[in-house]
C-alpha cells in the first residue's frame, strides 16, 4: 500500500515542474544552436538574429530568405551552415 503524499512534497513537486521545463527547453535550444557552423554563428550575430521575433508581423517563417525544414524551423539563405527558428527574426528580414 502507498503512503499518502504530504502537502510539502506535493508543493515541492509542483514547483519543480517549471524548472524542469526550462532545463528541457534550454537543452533543446542548445542542441538546435549546436548545429550551426562557427561562421553561421558569427553571421547570426552580425544580422542581429533572435530566436523569437518581437517585431509585429515579421518572423523568419514569412521571410523570403527562409526555407522550412522538417519540424517547421529551417535555414536562411543569408546564414549558410546555420539553422533558424520559424519564429526568429533578424535585421535583414524581407517579406
Amino acid at each position: 500500500m502507498h503512503e499518502p503524499i504530504s502537502r510539502v512534497k506535493a508543493i515541492w513537486f509542483l514547483a519543480s515542474i517549471p524548472a524542469a521545463a526550462a532545463v528541457l527547453t534550454s537543452a533543446a535550444s542548445a542542441a538546435f544552436a549546436a548545429a550551426d557552423t562557427p561562421d553561421a554563428t558569427k553571421q547570426k550575430a552580425t544580422l542581429g538574429y533572435v530566436d523569437k521575433s518581437t517585431t509585429t508581423g515579421q518572423a523568419c517563417a514569412s521571410c523570403s530568405f527562409f526555407a522550412a525544414t522538417t519540424g517547421g524551423d529551417g535555414t536562411c539563405k543569408l546564414i549558410p551552415g546555420g539553422t533558424v527558428k520559424a519564429t526568429g527574426w533578424c535585421k535583414s528580414y524581407a517579406k
